[in-house]
């Protein structure tokens, strides 16, 4: 029997070459990938790269191309050197922003008094609440030394609003370094917020005789105390148990947000209901748009005179316009007003509102004027959730629709056909962002999917179209009617939150994959998303790498960036030895190793030996772990005890002399830490192989002022 090898070869090279063919049109949807890709090799560099070399190797890339056009090597060579100026592209803008947003990072842990305005009230940390402050001065430091804003943490009863000129005895530290080796880098997203330094206040903030601020600075407050003033009306109107959340869906200050609420929505899988993104711009513009072209077409003389849906599309502009600035204009508002504009410019423009074309031009918008947002959670997920519905969209059977059908049977069908596209809405969404969360967040909240069906409704037609007209109409003292039911609607959503969050098994942890897999996951999603034909499919397997990649081996502890906080690993959880320091970072390390916290009293004895200046493994835990956690220096006594038997010894203060107890017990120092920064440590034969966190991050302007 003969083997017909030849012909199958032959026919799959031909189906190759049909696929090819199809995507012949489809080159341009890849630009914003290349852009991307550029821009995400410039920030995963070590070095910060001459910005010399980032224009030379793009100028380069054009004259490749040139050269190519004029030798004309082929269609496929042409897409590949045009893909590569476009790499090339990415990677100069995101040298060009890093030196644009360059602003000086203050020097680690210095006391001092801070006069400044006001700029904005952030997000509440878990010790109190945020000030975002523009510096006039800060005592010990010169002039060019001052960053552009610092974060101040204050009580809550000490909150103050946008536009207050104030003074403040405050604790400083550059913006906090990576939790761990491999996490997210805090440092950089304030980098380029233009925050150069973090602390907590040491007194209460006091009002302040200042010089008047810049004009820019002075635009800044005023729409800033505006939008603090609506998020206030907003707040009361609503009531005690809504307003916090119904104030920050409008105006972003999400002050008032209670803990248990935020937790609850993040469980239940619609946390992205808070953050101001890409779904409340299509609500709100969407909403303008419609209405507008509902209220164009009730008035006969005025839809005969002009284009009901090119105006409408004017209106949505302006809507996405002015919730821009009610918000606060965030990173993520702005990405999503972006791309809510290419919308509507392509509606004014005659072409289809929603499609990929559109889509790879809002990102490559987005990525010219932020391309630091390839590294953030919010922009990965938020266009990977969106080109997934846009693929969607495209495929989408489009039934043909019946004359004279009795109403009662259309009912039926609309509210079939509104059912399914929910379902594969919220199903394809969550699928596209599944490898993010479980990356950044190590979070799946398992009834995500009938929580987002329960209230996609409730967003889409009662609390956000309310909240934007109560918004419009509160300065006039109208807005009660709108924002009282705004408030029962949000009341509903909180009330299915703590339901589902409450349920079995609502949230999962799952540990974080190697770095190089969410790049993988990432171009197999858009390879199933912007390929056409059957080839798509190869790319399910690159999605799926987070899932399936093998995880790394988990360490046996790990230690705070600064010595002043550490966790055992036993039995397959994260023992904290001192459970109320550096918790946000302990509780970010557990969730990126898959562990669970230890941190009862009555569990912790089982394990450890503390005091409040120090702790030490009780005997029978393997490893002998001692630490002390104050920078005074501890007694003689205290020190032997310490090193007594142990493995390894973390010491926070400068010990001049050590005891003989501790020769051959592997010391962490502060110079350690300083150099180094936060550490995971695993044993092996040969002894304690550290990894730490700063060789991770390198050497970048970011860095400035933190562990090196």
């Amino acid at each position: 029997m003969r083997l017909r090898v030849l012909p199958s070869l032959g026919r799959l090279g031909e189906a190759l070459r049909s696929q090819a063919a199809a995507q012949s049109m489809r080159w341009p949807l890849w630009a914003p990938v290349a852009f991307g890709g550029g821009a995400a090799l410039y920030f995963g560099l070590k070095v910060e790269p001459p910005l010399w070399l980032a224009a030379g190797a793009a100028v380069a890339s054009l004259a490749a191309v040139e050269a190519e056009r004029r030798r004309s090597l082929g269609r496929l060579a042409s897409i590949a050197f045009i893909l590569l100026a476009f790499l090339a592209a990415g990677f100069l803008a995101g040298k060009v922003r890093t030196v644009r947003a360059a602003t000086p990072i203050v020097p680690a842990l210095q006391t001092a008094w801070i006069e400044g305005w006001v700029v904005d009230v952030a997000s509440p940390s878990e010790t109190g609440q945020r000030l975002l402050i523009a510096p006039v001065a800060v005592a010990g430091l010169a002039p060019d030394q001052i960053p552009n804003r610092i974060r101040i943490t204050v009580k809550p009863d000490a909150l103050m609003g946008p536009g207050a000129p104030v003074r403040l005895l405050a604790g400083l530290n550059p913006p906090p370094a990576p939790a761990s080796p491999g996490a997210f880098d805090f440092g950089r997203s304030a980098y380029f917020d233009g925050v150069g330094g973090v602390g907590f206040a040491l007194t209460a903030p006091q009002w302040a005789s200042l010089p008047a601020p810049p004009p820019a600075l002075r635009l800044r407050l005023a729409v800033n105390a505006a939008r603090w003033d609506l998020t206030l009306r907003i707040r009361d109107r609503v009531g005690p148990k809504a307003g916090g959340l119904a104030a920050a869906m409008i105006t972003g200050e999400s002050a008032f947000v209670s803990a248990e609420d935020n937790v609850a929505m993040r469980d239940a899988g619609i946390s992205h209901i808070i953050s101001i993104s890409g779904l409340h711009m299509a609500i709100v513009g969407g909403f303008v748009f419609f209405a507008a072209r509902l209220a164009i077409a009730a008035v006969p003389p005025v839809a005969l005179r002009i284009n009901g849906k090119k105006a409408a599309a004017l209106a949505g502009l302006a809507a996405v316009a002015v919730y821009l600035v009610v918000s606060g204009a965030p990173p993520a508002a702005e990405r999503a007003a972006i791309t809510a504009s290419v919308a509507f410019v392509a509606i004014l423009c005659d072409r289809r509102a929603v499609t990929l074309r559109g889509l790879a031009l809002a990102a490559l918008v987005v990525l010219a004027f932020q391309p630091e947002a390839v590294t953030e959670p919010g922009f990965q997920m938020s266009f990977a959730a969106t080109t997934a519905l846009v693929a969607l969209a495209e495929s989408w059977p489009r039934p043909a629709r019946e004359i004279n059908t009795p109403w009662p049977i259309r009912a039926v069908q609309g509210a079939a056909t509104w059912t399914a596209a929910s379902i594969g809405v919220s199903f394809v969404a969550g699928l596209a962002t599944a490898p993010f969360v479980i990356q950044h967040f190590n979070r799946v909240a398992a009834y995500s999917l009938p929580a987002n069906l329960l209230v996609a409704p409730l967003s889409s037609f009662v609390f956000m179209p309310a909240l934007a007209i109560g918004a419009v109409l509160e300065p006039l003292g109208l807005g009660d009617p709108f924002l009282s039911v705004a408030g029962w609607g949000v009341g509903v959503m909180l009330d299915l939150a703590h339901r589902i969050a409450a349920a079995p098994g609502a949230s999962l942890t799952v540990s974080s994959a190697p770095a190089a897999a969410l790049p993988v996951a990432f171009l197999g999603l858009l390879w199933m998303c912007l390929w056409r034909g059957w080839g798509r499919w190869l790319g399910a397997p690159l999605a799926l790498s987070v899932l399936l990649w093998p995880r790394p081996p988990v360490p046996d502890l790990w230690v705070a960036a600064d010595g002043g906080a550490a966790a055992l690993v036993q039995e397959g959880q994260a023992v904290l030895m001192r459970p109320d320091s550096r918790r946000f970072a302990s509780d970010l390390w557990a969730r990126r190793r898959g562990l669970v916290i230890v941190d009862a009293p009555k569990r912790l004895d089982r394990y450890l030996d503390c005091t409040r200046f120090s702790c030490r493994s009780r005997a029978g835990v393997s490893p002998q772990v001692g630490a002390w956690w104050t920078r005074r220096a501890p007694k003689p006594e205290q020190l032997q005890a310490l090193c007594a038997g142990a493995d390894l010894v973390i010491l926070k203060a400068e010990v001049p002399r050590l005891p003989a107890a501790c020769d051959g017990v592997t010391l962490l120092e502060p110079a350690a830490f300083a150099r180094g920064g936060a550490a995971e440590l695993y044993r092996t034969a040969a002894g304690w192989n550290v990894v730490w966190a700063q060789p991770a991050r390198g050497r970048r302007p970011w860095t400035s002022g933190s562990a090196e």
